[in-house]
C-alpha cells in the first residue's frame, strides 16, 4: 500500500492554510481552524497497538504476568472469606469460648499474604517490562519521523508552519509516550481484573453477581457519552498547541523585523487569540473527561449499597455464609474500582490518541518520488537544457509554461524579470526541489528526473540572498562545502573570494566562533563566506540568487569579484534585480509570468527596445513616478 493510499484510509488530510506565494516561501499564517471531530480513534489506537506488538514475545510475557497477577489478586477475597468463616464458625461452635482453629486460621492468612505479595511482584514486573516496550516504541517512532522528514518533498514542508511540524515531532510524541506510560498498564490490569472478578462473583453467588453486573452497561454508556464529547476537544487542544508553537517560533525568529515595523501589538493579539483558544480547548477537554471518574464512582456506590442489602438478607435467611458475603463485598469493590480506574485513564488515552493521529498524519504524507537512476562517476560538462518545461505550485494557477532554452557549458545565464515572474522557481527546478508537471530538464544529456538527487545536488553550488552560517568557527563554515578539505584548500578558497583579508583582522582569525546571528562579521562578510563555501565545493553548476541585493556598493564590488572568480569555467545561473551586475552575462533571459519573453546579450537586448530595455530604463533612466 502506498503512503498516499494509507493516508486516505487512515486519516483525513489536513487542508493547509495559505496561498501559493506563501507555499513558495515557506512562510505561512499559522492560525487555522481545528478539526471538529476525531479522524479515526479506533484505527489510530490499532496502529499504536501494532507498533507495540512488534516485540511479540515480550508483549505475551507481559500479558501472562498481568493475567497471573490478576488471578492471584481476585483469589484473595475468597481466601479472606474462608478466614472469616473459620472465625465465625469457631465462635458459634465454642459459644464464644475459644472454639477458633487458630492453626487453620494462620495458614489461611499466610496464604492470603503470599498471594497478595506474589501478585504485587508480578504486577510490578509487567509494569516495568511494559515501560520498556513503550519507550522503545517511542524511540522507533521518533526515528521513523526523523527519516520521514528527510523523504518529504519541499512542497509539503512549505505547506505547514515550522512550529506545527516541530510540535508533531516533539510535543505530540512526548504526549503519546506519557499517555501510554500512564494509562496502558492500568487499563490492562483493570480490564483483566473486571473479567476475573466477574468470574469469581458468579462462583460465590449468581444473584449478587447479576446485581453487580448492572453497573457495567450504565458505566460504559456514561463513559461513551463523555468520551465522545471530550475527543474533539483533545484534537483541538493539540492542534492549537502546534499553531501556537508555530507563531512563537516565527515571532522569535523575526523578532527584529516585528520591532522595526511596529507589529508587536498585532503579534501579541494573535498570540492572545491562539492562547485563549488553546485554553478553552484544553480546559473543556479536561473538564468534560474529568466527569467520567465521579460518574462511575457514583454508579459503583449505588451498586455497593444494593449488594450489601441483598447480601445481608441472604445471610439472615441462611442461604449464604458470612464469609461469602464478605468476599462478595470485596469483589464488588474490586469490580467498581477497575471501572473507575479505566474511566480515569480515558482522558489520558484520548489525549495520547489525538497526538498519535497528528504524528501518523505526518508519517502517511506522500513522499518525494524515489530515485530511479544510478550514480554516474563521469565528469560533468555542465550543459543544461530546459525542454518544454511546465510547472505550477497550484494546478489552478499556471506559473511556468512550455519553457525551453539551453545553457552551454561554462556560460553565465542571467535571469531577470519582475517579482513573481518565476526566476527563483526556475533554479529550484534545477535542484529538483520540486518535480515538473511537464517537459524535462537535461544535464549533460541526462534527464535530471532520472538522476539520484544526491548526485544532482553534489554537482550544483548555490549562493542565496539569505546567508546561512552555522554554529562553529569560520574555518568550519567554509569547510561545510567540502568537509574533507585541507587547511591549504580552505585558505585558497578564502583568498580567492576575498574572505582572507577580513578574517586576518579578527583576533581569532579562522578560529573565530560564529553563530546564526553572529555579530562578529557583517552582512557582506557573511555573503563572502557563503561564496567561499561554494568555491571550496567546486561545483560544475553554480546558482547565484540575488547574492548582492542586501549589501552596500563597496561590498557589492568585492562580492561581484568573488562571484566572477567562482563563475570561471562553470555553467552559472544568476538571478538579479540589479541589472548592472549581469551585463557581462553570456545570455540574459527575461522572464514574465513564467515564460521567457526575450533572450540575448546585454547589448542586443537594449538594442531590441523590448522588455529588458524597459527594465533597464526603469533602473537607470526613468524618473520615479506615482503609480497610484
Amino acid at each position: 500500500m502506498s503512503a498516499q493510499a494509507s493516508k486516505n484510509q487512515e486519516t483525513e488530510p489536513q487542508t493547509p492554510v495559505g496561498n501559493v506565494a506563501e507555499m513558495r516561501t515557506g512562510r505561512m499564517n499559522t492560525v487555522g481552524v481545528p478539526a471538529e471531530k476525531s479522524k479515526n480513534f479506533a484505527l489510530t489506537a490499532k496502529r499504536l497497538a501494532r507498533r507495540m506488538g512488534r516485540e511479540t514475545w515480550l508483549v505475551l510475557l507481559i500479558l501472562l504476568m498481568a493475567v497471573s497477577s490478576v488471578a492471584l489478586i481476585v483469589s484473595g477475597p475468597r481466601i479472606l472469606g474462608h478466614a472469616t468463616d473459620i472465625i465465625f464458625d469457631g465462635l458459634l461452635q465454642g459459644n464464644g469460648n475459644g472454639g477458633i482453629d487458630f492453626g487453620r486460621l494462620h495458614r489461611t492468612l499466610e496464604l492470603a499474604i503470599g498471594v497478595y505479595l506474589l501478585s504485587y511482584v508480578l504486577a510490578y514486573g509487567q509494569s516495568f517490562l511494559l515501560a520498556g516496550v513503550v519507550q522503545r516504541t517511542m524511540f522507533k517512532m521518533r526515528r521513523d519521523v526523523e527519516a520521514k522528514i528527510h523523504r518529504l518533498p519541499l512542497s509539503y514542508i512549505d505547506k505547514y508552519s515550522r512550529g506545527d511540524l516541530l510540535s508533531r515531532v516533539t510535543n505530540d510524541i512526548d504526549n503519546i509516550a506519557q499517555s501510554l506510560q500512564q494509562s496502558l498498564s492500568q487499563l490492562v490490569l483493570s480490564l483483566l481484573t473486571i473479567v476475573g472478578v466477574i468470574f469469581m462473583m458468579f462462583t460465590v453467588s449468581v444473584v449478587l453477581a447479576l446485581i453487580a453486573l448492572t453497573v457495567i452497561p450504565l458505566s460504559l454508556w456514561t463513559m461513551s457519552i463523555i468520551a465522545k464529547r471530550s475527543r474533539a476537544k483533545f484534537i483541538a487542544q493539540w492542534q492549537y498547541t502546534g499553531q501556537l508553537n508555530g507563531l512563537v517560533e516565527e515571532a522569535f525568529t523575526g523578532h527584529a523585523i516585528v520591532k522595526v515595523f511596529g507589529r508587536q501589538q498585532e503579534v501579541e493579539e494573535r498570540f492572545k487569540n491562539l492562547n485563549d483558544e488553546l485554553f478553552e480547548a484544553a480546559n473543556s477537554a479536561q473538564f468534560i473527561s474529568g466527569a467520567i471518574q465521579p460518574a462511575t464512582m457514583f454508579l459503583g456506590n449505588l451498586n455497593y449499597v444494593a449488594i450489601a442489602v441483598v447480601g445481608g438478607i441472604r445471610v439472615a435467611t441462611g442461604t449464604m455464609s458470612l464469609g461469602d458475603v464478605q468476599a462478595f463485598v470485596q469483589y464488588s469493590r474490586q469490580f467498581t474500582q477497575p471501572l473507575t480506574q479505566a474511566a480515569s485513564m480515558a482522558n489520558v488515552l484520548q489525549s495520547g490518541v489525538a497526538s498519535a493521529e497528528r504524528v501518523f498524519e505526518l508519517l502517511d504524507a506522500e513522499e518525494q518520488s524515489a530515485d530511479v537512476g544510478s550514480i554516474d562517476l563521469s565528469p560533468t560538462i555542465g550543459r543544461v537544457e530546459f525542454d518544454k518545461v511546465t510547472f505550477s505550485y497550484d494546478p489552478d494557477r499556471p506559473l511556468i509554461t512550455d519553457l525551453s532554452f539551453v545553457a552551454e557549458p561554462g556560460t553565465t545565464v542571467a535571469i531577470v524579470g519582475p517579482t513573481g515572474a518565476g526566476k527563483t522557481t526556475l533554479v529550484n527546478l534545477i535542484m529538483r526541489f520540486y518535480e515538473l508537471n511537464g517537459g524535462q530538464i537535461v544535464l549533460d544529456n541526462r534527464n535530471i528526473a532520472e538522476m539520484p538527487r544526491q548526485e544532482l545536488r553534489s554537482k550544483i553550488g548555490m549562493v542565496l540572498q539569505d546567508t546561512w552560517l552555522f554554529n562553529g568557527t569560520i574555518r568550519e563554515n567554509i569547510a561545510y562545502g567540502n568537509p574533507g578539505a585541507s587547511e591549504e584548500q580552505i585558505r585558497t578558497a578564502a583568498k580567492a573570494t576575498f574572505v582572507d583579508r577580513f578574517v586576518q583582522t579578527l583576533p581569532d582569525g579562522y578560529d573565530t566562533i560564529l553563530t546564526g546571528e553572529s555579530g562578529a562579521v557583517s552582512a557582506g562578510e557573511k555573503q563572502l563566506l557563503t561564496i567561499a563555501r561554494a568555491f571550496l565545493a567546486d561545483p560544475a553548476i553554480l546558482i547565484l540568487d540575488e547574492a548582492t541585493s542586501s549589501v552596500d556598493t563597496r561590498t557589492e564590488v568585492l562580492i561581484q569579484k568573488a562571484m566572477n572568480a567562482l563563475r570561471k569555467e562553470r555553467t552559472s545561473f544568476v538571478i538579479a534585480h540589479r541589472l548592472s551586475t549581469i551585463q557581462d552575462a553570456d545570455i540574459i533571459l527575461v522572464m514574465e509570468n513564467g515564460s521567457i519573453v526575450e533572450q540575448g546579450s546585454h547589448e542586443a537586448l537594449l538594442a531590441a527596445h523590448g522588455a529588458y530595455y524597459r527594465l533597464y530604463q526603469s533602473q537607470f533612466s526613468a524618473p520615479v513616478t506615482d503609480l497610484g
